[in-house]
């Protein structure tokens, strides 16, 4: 039996999908920049192991286990829509009003800008 088909978590449908509403990761700092861009900083899991191994070698513990993400002007426009409330529908419905594009051009980004986020553990669905 292949392990890896075993934790596969369910496919949502794209109904289910469009209905579900993005939630910001609490432990996400957001850093507003001069151009209006967003960095994203969040924390990333390091083995204890690991995180040993890194201090050996000098570097600081502020460093360990952190990522930065910057977000260009779609991604940050994508990312100030995420207030826990709307839904994915929703947030395409004002992306393709304020980029002016097709739904279906805005479904395809804005759907693999958040599948993005959720592999990082920047958002969660509810």
């Amino acid at each position: 039996m292949n392990m890896k088909a075993s934790k596969k978590k369910p496919q949502l449908s794209r109904t289910e999908a469009l209905a579900s509403i993005p939630i910001k990761n609490t432990e996400v700092e957001e850093v507003l920049l001069e151009s209006k861009d967003i960095i994203l900083i969040y924390p990333v899991k390091v083995k204890p192991w690991a995180a040993a191994l890194l201090r050996k070698f000098g570097k600081p513990p502020g460093q360990i286990g952190q990522k930065k993400l910057q977000l260009d002007a779609l991604g940050t426009s994508v990312w100030k829509l995420l207030d826990g409330e709307r839904t994915v529908k929703h947030i395409i419905k004002i992306f393709t009003r304020q980029q002016q594009v097709h739904r279906k051009e805005a479904e395809v980004a804005v759907t693999q800008f958040l599948r993005e986020l959720g592999k990082r553990g920047l958002i969660g669905i509810k």
